[in-house]
């Protein structure tokens, strides 16, 4: 078919339609978030029946209708099937979808975010990485794709970029500690934590969650980034409301069995 596009992304959403179809959100490289409908995809049998799901990464080929695309056909490279099949890793995944459905727009370059969204669901699936982490890193580095993320590179007073020690909330600035006593309301942190949030925002995404924190680091770092996003984010994600039921009942069943 001469006329069909090649899009390449992945599946943020698949709803059902009618009787047998399904209406997917792309996350596409070339015209960034884009509505799908996949004819029959719900029937045993069809093409479309395991590509039309969330997760799936690979090229997707639409026709063009009136206000949708029509899927055509479809090379996929990676269903995640794992993160299907692991509880906590499916609740991430649902989470980072729905993230990135947030700041993804349509006819954007999704290169970006297809890049950062891919990483996370492959981080997550890695047993030896702190997941809880990967949220967090995930979480600024998407808000810093979107253009919204704290100056953390430099004293927010004289411009220095060593010794910093304080945070701002009310500016998401940074203070070094010649001048933290010349600013009210600031929040004491460590080095370490600017650090991590200065590579979490600047580092390639291949190398983004490959890193651990000591508790103290950790913890700072949570707490600013779960600041940030209440600050600047205006909704509420049913998938995060399960993934902190989940991670409340774990930490208490931790807690009794200690």
């Amino acid at each position: 078919m001469d006329d069909k596009i090649a899009l390449t992304g992945i599946v943020l959403i698949a709803a059902p339609i009618g009787e047998s179809d399904k209406r997917l959100v792309l996350l596409t490289r070339e015209r960034g978030k884009v509505t799908v409908f996949a004819r029959g995809a719900r029937r045993p049998g069809n093409p479309f029946l395991a590509a039309a799901n969330t997760f799936a990464f690979g090229t997707f080929y639409v026709k063009e209708a009136r206000t949708a695309y029509q899927l055509v056909q479809t090379e996929i490279r990676n269903y995640f099937r794992e993160i299907t099949e692991d509880v906590e890793a499916a609740c991430y995944g649902s989470y980072f979808l729905e993230f990135a459905d947030y700041y993804a727009r349509e006819n954007d370059d999704g290169t970006q975010i297809i890049q950062l969204l891919y990483g996370a669901l492959r981080a997550v699936l890695n047993q030896k990485l702190d997941r809880e982490l990967i949220r967090y890193a995930f979480e600024l580095r998407m808000m810093a794709a979107g253009g919204e993320y704290p100056q953390v590179f430099e004293c927010a007073v004289c411009g220095a970029k060593h010794d910093l020690c304080a945070f701002l909330t009310d500016k998401n600035s940074v203070l070094c500690r010649s001048c933290v006593s010349k600013v009210q309301r600031s929040t004491p942190v460590l080095e370490s934590t600017i650090y991590t949030m200065q590579y979490v925002i600047s580092t390639p995404v291949e190398r983004l969650f490959a890193f651990a924190l000591s508790a103290q680091v950790k913890k700072e770092f949570i707490s600013l980034v779960e600041k940030f996003r209440r600050r600047y984010i205006d909704r509420d994600f049913k998938s995060l409301e399960i993934l902190e039921i989940m991670r409340h009942t774990r930490n208490a069943l931790y807690k009794d069995g200690q």
